[in-house]
């Protein structure tokens, strides 16, 4: 498993481990499933790839919803279907929470919804703002609070309705922290937090470059709601609203910019709890060929590959 922050670099690390391997990768980015949306996802295009096989990569249209429930069955399917080849799967991604779900075994209950609670939350955050939401979130349920951001509207709500409506909260891990459910190698990728941001702030910049706000105008047009769940990503949101109410394009980027450190931040917060992470710095390593050598002697050695 390959994870860390957003533009660390674990998209090429996972395919030339694949490579090395002889496997295929799962990816574990709750974006990436989304057809037409890849400028804003970096989403590796078939050449990138190489030929390595990549699961959960263009497997929904933009209306529809994904969530962590759906990412764990889908995994869990794939990763028995892999293994059953002969193969080491490779998960790569940087969506934290269905990493742990995955890996730790959560277990999601099935509490009811009540359209009447929900629309009667939104019209509370319409009123006080999404921040009102998170912090009554956080008085009830700070470990749920502590992984989802105060805009994401959507999940705090659920979290809220779940509560309110079973006294529960939205997940419940089946194992111990430590106590796995597969043998796994879960190698972390880190570097300096100045270098990181400025891989981010290059990102965003190239992304305008290739075409951001044309693929964003392409899926307003296709029909697809500013206010869906996909549309929601960090890049999207902002163009989005660029498209719809003439915003500045250079305020526009550096929201974008500032939206992703921050994302990248939280990233590395929610990663820290995770003590089953083996780190290695990125910018410790004066040539690529050195960083991924190590990782692959670490893997191989781990699952006495030869």
């Amino acid at each position: 498993m390959v994870i860390g922050p957003t533009a660390v670099g674990k998209t090429k690390i996972s395919i030339d481990l694949a490579k090395r391997l002889n496997t295929e990768i799962i990816s574990g980015d709750s974006m990436l499933v989304y057809r037409g949306m890849n400028i804003g996802t970096a989403k590796p295009d078939l050449v990138e790839r190489d030929g390595i096989v990549h699961y959960l990569i263009d497997i929904l249209d933009p209306c529809q919803e994904f969530n962590v429930v759906d990412f764990q069955r889908y995994a869990q399917n794939i990763i028995t279907q892999i293994n059953n080849h002969g193969y080491i799967p490779i998960l790569a991604g940087g969506t934290g929470l269905y990493v742990r779900a995955l890996l730790e075994g959560y277990q999601f209950n099935k509490a009811p919804s009540d359209e009447k609670l929900r629309q009667e939350l939104m019209k509370q955050a319409e009123q006080y703002g999404n921040q009102y939401l998170y912090d009554k979130l956080r008085q009830i349920q700070a470990e749920t609070a502590a992984r989802l951001h105060p805009n994401d509207q959507r999940r705090i709500i659920r979290a809220l309705e779940v509560y309110y409506l079973s006294g529960e909260v939205v997940s419940q891990k089946k194992k111990a922290v430590n106590d796995l459910l597969y043998d796994v190698a879960v190698i972390g990728l880190t570097m300096d937090r100045a270098s990181l941001y400025a891989r981010i702030n290059q990102r965003v910049d190239s992304m305008i470059q290739q075409g951001l706000v044309a693929e964003v105008a392409e899926l307003l047009q296709q029909g697809v709601p500013p206010d869906c769940q996909a549309m929601q990503g960090i890049g999207y949101k902002e163009i989005a609203e660029y498209l719809l109410t003439g915003k500045d394009l250079e305020f526009t980027i550096d929201q974008i910019k500032q939206a992703t450190r921050n994302f990248a931040k939280r990233q590395l917060t929610f990663y820290r709890r995770m003590s089953y992470i083996t780190w290695f710095r990125v910018d410790e390593f004066e040539y690529y060929d050195q960083l991924l050598e190590t990782i692959y002697k670490y893997v191989a050695g781990k699952f006495c590959v030869r």
